[in-house]
């Protein structure tokens, strides 16, 4: 469970840090968001309140009857007992996401079996106008020069929900503005050698959030496999609730059915993907180790096997990011490529800042962001691709 000997786990004990405000406002306002959006019955309540009790206080043990559970006591059994903001964030992270849909039912058989506790927050962002604005945009994006439409693809694939199709195909030149003013690491220039070699290979796409940033992860995809950078791609999804705003197979029907509903290309890009995805071009899968509480170092042999045969790995969004590289006080000049070394196939990093963790950061680069921009790590205004071969 440790991200390295070299660099201590980030903890959430210290008071006004990021993780001690996820752990102790973030989490309990999540209960309250829960419990407010979906009509649970009374004993589904005081589970919630329950869970709610304990963030100020140990961390409790799974019910014994409780999915995985025996997976789930061994990742627990060095944390159960501690208060919850002097365990790996990491961890605890995870582990109360697995607490609050025990609180939900969610795996017990009944009424609320399956029900996912975020999806308001998820469907409310299929609505908004940014989203119905990118898929107008997209009519532009099938028109763009091969080039110019991968770059927005990827751009918009980077910055998830601060993407905007629509300026960025409309005028290309604001990417290399972008990454001048708020890219901290930018290894794309090592990425197009592994696209465009022949024959095409296999694209891995390990998402991360689903609604508008989902939609950005599909036109990717889609560009890659019509232009021919890619044989086969697997789009790697979460296989319950997670994160809240984590991807799941629900989510991607949900998304693939609004962008039938915006007519144009958004609709012309979501029959491609169905129908790829019916030919196998487009292969849709979840694993358990999406949820676990475990960095990429212990990734179970079948998806090892998997990965390492794949042209490129794409690695979407923040939490994807301290799992592959150790969520850990890293030194932030520590090379990308020394902390992925393990890792089974070459790699493309998207991931917009939004935790602690800072790698493959030059020196002169991490001087200005620490005199101009002190919040760069966690206010989501900040990106790397990072990429290794």
């Amino acid at each position: 469970m440790t991200s390295s000997p070299q660099a201590e786990p980030i903890v959430s004990n210290e008071p006004g840090s990021f993780p001690w405000g996820v752990l102790t406002k973030r989490h309990p306002q999540l209960i309250e968001t829960v419990r407010r959006q979906l009509p649970y019955p009374p004993a589904t309540q005081e589970a919630l309140d329950s869970l709610l009790r304990t963030l100020d206080r140990a961390v409790p043990p799974l019910e014994p009857g409780a999915c995985d559970h025996q997976k789930w006591q061994d990742w627990s059994a060095p944390y159960l007992g501690m208060r919850w903001v002097d365990a790996p964030f990491l961890w605890a992270e995870s582990y109360f996401y697995r607490l609050l849909l025990c609180a939900t039912d969610y795996f017990e058989s009944g009424p609320w079996s399956g029900v996912d506790p975020f999806a308001p927050q998820k469907n409310a962002e299929l609505e908004t106008p940014e989203l119905s604005r990118d898929l107008g945009a997209l009519d532009r994006l099938v028109e763009a020069p091969g080039e110019v439409g991968l770059s927005a693809a990827l751009s918009a694939a980077l910055w998830g929900n601060r993407a905007d199709l629509g300026f960025r195909i409309s005028d290309p030149s604001a990417q290399e503005r972008q990454q001048v003013e708020d890219l901290v690491a930018d290894d794309s220039s090592l990425v197009p050698p592994l696209l465009d070699s022949r024959p095409a290979g296999q694209v891995h796409l390990i998402a991360d959030n689903a609604g508008r940033e989902l939609v950005a992860d599909l036109v990717l995809i889609d560009r890659l496999l019509v232009t021919g950078r890619a044989a086969e791609v697997t789009l790697h999804l979460k296989p319950y609730p997670y994160y809240v705003s984590d991807a799941t197979t629900q989510d991607l029907l949900m998304v693939l059915r609004r962008m039938h509903a915006a007519g144009g290309a958004a609709d012309d890009i979501a029959t491609r993907l169905a129908a790829n995805i019916r030919d196998g071009q487009l292969r849709v899968q979840t694993h358990g180790f999406w949820c676990s509480p475990l960095t990429f170092h212990d990734l179970p042999g079948d998806l090892t096997a998997e990965l390492a045969s794949a042209r490129l790995v794409i690695i979407k969004g923040d939490l994807n990011y301290r799992r592959l590289v150790g969520d850990a006080h890293w030194a932030p000049t520590t090379a990308f490529t020394d902390l992925t070394s393990y890792f089974p196939a070459p790699l493309l990093a998207l991931r917009t800042l939004k935790s602690d963790v800072a790698v493959g950061v030059n020196s002169e680069r991490l001087a200005r962001l620490e005199s101009s921009a002190p919040g760069w790590r966690t206010d989501g205004t900040h990106a790397v691709i990072h990429a290794r071969p």
